[in-house]
């Protein structure tokens, strides 16, 4: 039974005997099952997936322990993951969740510049592990050139699965290749990324104090992930105040937001189908026009 081998999984890395009392399932994911578990006294949040996508679990962890590493912003702290039978799990850290304020938003802003700022490991862009992107495969080959980067394995890997997927994305290979002229004189230097930092991803603990989830993180632009929180709907504008107050973001920003945001339009694509297609294209057609 999966909830035996978490419980006796969570009792040895803590040290402390887990035995699992409750359980509630928590909706809101498109890609995994969400559940709470709780002895009575300490309460964990659990994913669950397809035992076939355990490694996807794996890099999660291994993001969410990048950005713990900064001291910077919240993030659930992963507690242990593996698979059992036909299941994957990952055991998190588990934050109650409550409204937030303005004063959250400003400090979130703060936080996530403080984040991108941290030193990185090289001046590359990449990780050591390819990750996912919602469930969806993310490239994370380390490159001297973010053009390059972003270039082949962000936009050219997404119109790849798209073909096969039955897209038709016929001005796709035309904006790779303008992608050298829309990103020229554009030297960002590599930021530890969030790289999926959506509404659904970022939130205020009942303190007030901001937390962001469910990371796809690698060394890249720290603008893709001011751009994600503009695509559905934007953060309060508090936010934005407090980012700019820690970091100021680079002229040219509006122009490259677009070419950024297309990356998730297309995985939005992959992943759902639908009228992603049709937004993908009119945005392609906009940055080559």
């Amino acid at each position: 039974m999966i909830w035996i081998e978490i419980a006796k999984h969570i009792s040895e890395v803590t040290g402390n005997d887990f035995q699992i009392s409750d359980r509630h399932s928590v909706s809101g994911g498109d890609i995994n099952q969400g559940y709470t578990i709780t002895n009575g006294n300490l309460t964990y949040f659990v994913k669950l997936n397809q035992a076939a996508l355990a490694e996807m679990f794996v890099a999660e962890a291994w993001g969410l322990k990048q950005m713990l590493a900064t001291a910077t912003i919240r993030v659930p702290q992963p507690i242990c993951w593996g698979s059992t039978g036909n299941s994957a799990y990952l055991v998190l850290e588990y934050l109650a969740l409550g409204r937030g304020n303005s004063q959250s938003w400003l400090e979130m802003g703060r936080q996530l510049a403080a984040l991108h700022k941290s030193p990185a490991p090289r001046q590359q862009f990449g990780a050591d592990i390819n990750n996912t992107i919602g469930s969806t495969p993310q490239i994370n080959t380390w490159q001297d050139s973010w053009t390059e980067f972003f270039a082949q394995n962000r936009i050219r890997y997404q119109l790849q699965l798209a073909q096969r997927r039955g897209g038709n994305f016929s001005q796709g290979e035309n904006l790779v290749a303008a992608i050298p002229q829309l990103l020229a004189n554009y030297k960002p230097v590599p930021s530890l990324v969030h790289g999926d930092l959506w509404g659904g991803n970022a939130a205020c603990l009942t303190s007030g104090e901001p937390v962001i989830f469910d990371p796809a993180t690698y060394w890249g632009d720290r603008e893709v992930d001011l751009a994600m929180t503009e695509l559905f709907g934007g953060f309060p504008r508090e936010f934005y105040q407090g980012y700019q107050q820690v970091w100021p973001l680079d002229p040219g920003y509006a122009q490259r937001k677009p070419l950024y945001n297309l990356y998730h339009i297309l995985n939005h694509f992959n992943l759902f189908g639908g009228s992603y297609a049709s937004q993908a294209n009119s945005t392609i057609n906009r940055l080559l026009q």
